[in-house]
């Protein structure tokens, strides 16, 4: 059987991953003992997501188990749409792994603040009235 294209697995894996964020997040949220714990339906799908990219991973890295259009639908597609914190937290970790720690602590430094400033100043230009569309 040929191989499909890449971006059709991902594309594939990624459609799978966004609707078990949604049903298996939401599920999560209900669970919760108030609505004060709103982040837990997203924390939680990060853990999963994490534990099972790196379950993957290291099943792919030391059995050779996964061949790369099973990678491409499963790591990159669907886990990938499940949480993209998975995919961070996978890459930080081959980076400690391989001995350098400089640039997984400058990943994980980077990740949160800039993600934090990006959402701070993407939220104030889309509240504050100064950003004219249309």
């Amino acid at each position: 059987m040929p191989m499909l294209p890449a971006w059709l697995l991902v594309g594939l894996g990624g459609f799978l991953g966004s609707v078990l964020r949604y049903g298996i997040g939401g599920l999560i949220q209900r669970l919760a003992p108030s609505e004060q714990y709103f982040f837990m339906g997203t924390l939680g799908v990060n853990v999963l997501g994490s534990f099972f990219i790196g379950l993957l991973g290291g099943l792919a890295e030391s059995r050779g188990l996964l061949g790369l259009e099973a990678r491409m639908l499963l790591l990159v597609g669907l886990l990938g749409g499940f949480t993209t914190f998975s995919a961070f937290s996978y890459q930080t970790l081959q980076l400690a792994r391989g001995g350098q720690w400089g640039l997984a602590a400058l990943n994980v430094t980077a990740q949160l603040l800039l993600g934090l400033v990006a959402v701070w100043f993407g939220w104030y230009l889309g509240s504050s009235g100064r950003l004219h569309i249309g």
